[in-house]
């Protein structure tokens, strides 16, 4: 294990995991393991907080705009940044944006795209966006705060495999008794959540099989629901109590999650 030093993630995500990254990065340190594999990376609300880091860290998502940005981020940030240098903050331009079919834009395009909306959409929004605004802070989107970020995001991703796969796919491919998976799927009643097609209510039974029969060691967050509870009841549950916030307002909702473990010895 090396140290690396924890940075924020490059946009909000619904679903990302503030409340609960100290827990769970402190519980991922604990564990032995030679590759770190993350199957639902989202915007990296755990993998950019970790504090060490092992030989191989092997990063998801389904999404392949998730996927691109990171890999834009990787290995092109100086055209990146180019590409971003003259893009104004605004609604008009997220609604032109957001409108906007990626699959006719460049890979940079893509990317800045795709920070864009997340940057400014409400409450990090990925289906049914809508453009957010505060009267507290400056703008979501503006490029002389944002530059340090992804530039210290940019040097992180140093060496980091990026995959684009289905969560099933991933887990296959880097199943070893040395890796270390978390997990960090849509939550129960919120499988739409990330767009059509993302991920199906059907998938969490798969998911329970799948990780009984892995040879590596998991880290699952999910949220507290006698369903995911009878599912995956062959496994260490962890129920924890949380308090959220919604885009910083100032009504408090309490909440119920599971972090739960398997082969972790």
């Amino acid at each position: 294990m090396r140290p690396v030093d924890p940075t924020r993630t490059p946009a909000g995500y619904i679903g990302g995991k503030r409340n609960l990254a100290k827990r769970i990065t402190t519980l991922i340190e604990t564990v032995p393991h030679i590759t770190y594999a993350e199957a639902f990376v989202g915007m990296g609300g755990i993998f950019f907080r970790r504090r060490q880091a092992p030989r191989a860290e092997v990063i998801n998502d389904y999404s392949g705009e998730v996927a691109n940005l990171f890999r834009i981020l990787q290995r092109h940030y100086p055209q990146f940044m180019d590409t971003l240098r003259f893009q104004l903050s605004g609604r008009r331009e997220f609604e032109r944006l957001k409108s906007t079919d990626p699959s006719t834009l460049t890979d940079l395009e893509r990317a800045g795209r795709f920070l864009y909306l997340q940057r400014l959409a409400f409450g990090g929004k990925v289906a049914g966006r809508n453009f957010g605004v505060s009267l507290r802070e400056s703008s979501g989107f503006n490029l002389t705060t944002l530059a340090p970020l992804l530039d210290d995001i940019h040097h992180r991703l140093t060496g980091v495999t990026i995959e684009n796969l289905p969560w099933q796919a991933f887990l296959q491919r880097y199943d070893r008794p040395e890796t270390l998976f978390y997990l960090d799927p849509p939550y129960w009643g919120s499988e739409a959540d990330y767009g059509a097609g993302m991920f199906g209510r059907e998938e969490f039974k798969q998911m329970a099989k799948a990780l009984a029969e892995l040879r590596g060691r998991f880290i699952l967050s999910i949220n507290d629901r006698p369903e995911i509870r009878a599912l995956f009841s062959d496994f260490n549950l962890e129920p924890v109590e949380l308090t959220y916030t919604i885009a910083g307002g100032p009504n408090a909702k309490s909440a119920k999650e599971l972090i739960i473990t398997g082969n972790l010895g």
